[in-house]
C-alpha cells in the first residue's frame, strides 16, 4: 500500500481526478477509481471526482496492494499473436468468456493468461480482470490486448481513453445497408427496463461507431466496423439501432434467431496500439474464423 499527502498550492480550480492523474502519474478512469472506492480524502473526507480544489486544500491518496487473484490457472490452448515482456495480444475464440463472472468462475481467458503468463500480468483491473485493457462479449471472436505490468497498462489504458487505439472488426449484419460508409454517434447506457442489455440513451456515455459496407447480399450486408469508443455492446446496439443487427444476435436482434452462427457474426478483425515502451505504433489483424467465411460464402451462393 502506498499513500500520498499533498497540499494545494497550484492546483486551485482543478477537477480531483484531473489533479490526481498528473501528480500521482495514473489515468483518470484509474483516479476516479480510487476516488469511488473511498482511497481518497480531501481535508479527511471523501471526495467527489469533479470535486474543485482550493488552495489549502490535503489531499490524501491511498493506493491498495493488488489483491491476490483466487482464480486457478488452466492449461487452456491460447492463440497468441504477439508477446512481449510488456504486452501479449491474443487472438480469442468464439464462445469464450474474457474473464471471471457469475456463472464463468472457469475456462475464461483470464484463466488461460494466468497459466500463460503465470504472475507477470498488470494487477490495475483487479482480481477478476488482471492484464485486461478491454473486452469482447462470449460470442464475439478476435483480438485483445493484455498488459503484462502495471506500466503497460496505464500506458495503453490511456490510449484507449484518448480513442487512438485502432480497433476494427468486420460483422455480417441483417439487411442491405442504404449507404456505402456511414457513422453512427449515438450515447450507450444500460438499458432502463431490461438490465442485462444496453442502449441509446439519452445522457448516457458517449458513442461512435464508423462502418464501411465491403459486400452486399440483398438480405445481409458484410462490413467492417472501427471503433472511435468501446461501450459494452457498442456495435450490437448501434448497428440495431440502424435497423441492421448482426447476423445472429440473440439479444439485438429479430425474435427468429440463426442459431447455427452461435451469436452474433462479429469478429475483432484488427488492433492497433503505440508500444509502451519503444513508442513505436505496432498492428496486428487476424484471419476470419471459419464460421464467419462459412457464413459469407452461403449468402454469397444465395446472390448468384
Amino acid at each position: 500500500m502506498e499513500i500520498y499527502n499533498y497540499i494545494i498550492d497550484d492546483g486551485c480550480g482543478r477537477r480531483l481526478d484531473v489533479f490526481l492523474a498528473e501528480k500521482v502519474d495514473i489515468t483518470r478512469s484509474y483516479a476516479a477509481t480510487l476516488i469511488g472506492e473511498g482511497n481518497v480524502l480531501v481535508n479527511g473526507k471523501k471526495a467527489a471526482k469533479n470535486t474543485k480544489l482550493k488552495m489549502g486544500d490535503a489531499v490524501q491518496v491511498t493506493i491498495p496492494n493488488p489483491q491476490e487473484y483466487t482464480a486457478e490457472p488452466e492449461n487452456i490452448p491460447i492463440d497468441i499473436v504477439y508477446e512481449d515482456e510488456h504486452l501479449l495480444v491474443v487472438n480469442k475464440p468464439k464462445d469464450m468468456v474474457v474473464h471471471p463472472a457469475a456463472g464463468n468462475y472457469s475456462g475464461t481467458l483470464v484463466n488461460a493468461i494466468l497459466y500463460h503468463c503465470g504472475d507477470s500480468l498488470s494487477g490495475i483491473n483487479g482480481v477478476m480482470r488482471p492484464g485486461i485493457l478491454h473486452r469482447i462479449d462470449k460470442n464475439t471472436s478476435g483480438l485483445l490486448l493484455v498488459a503484462k505490468n502495471d506500466n503497460a497498462h496505464l500506458y495503453l489504458a490511456e490510449q484507449i481513453k484518448e480513442h487512438s487505439l485502432t480497433r476494427e472488426y468486420e460483422a455480417v449484419v441483417y439487411g442491405n445497408l442504404k449507404n456505402d460508409n456511414g457513422t453512427v454517434n449515438a450515447p450507450i447506457a444500460r438499458h432502463p427496463v431490461k438490465r442485462k442489455q444496453m442502449a441509446i440513451v439519452e445522457g448516457g456515455k458517449e458513442a461512435v461507431t464508423h462502418y464501411t459496407v465491403l459486400e452486399r447480399f440483398g438480405d445481409f450486408t458484410h462490413v467492417r466496423l472501427r471503433l472511435e469508443t468501446g461501450r459494452t455492446h457498442q456495435i450490437r446496439v448501434h448497428m440495431a439501432s440502424l435497423g441492421h443487427p448482426v447476423a445472429g444476435d440473440d439479444v439485438y436482434g429479430p425474435s427468429k434467431v440463426i442459431t447455427k452462427l452461435g451469436g452474433q457474426c462479429l469478429h475483432a478483425r484488427k488492433i492497433g496500439f503505440i508500444h509502451p515502451k519503444t513508442h513505436e505504433y505496432m498492428e496486428f489483424s487476424s484471419e476470419l474464423p471459419q464460421y464467419f467465411t462459412k457464413f459469407l460464402n452461403e449468402c454469397r451462393g444465395k446472390t448468384k
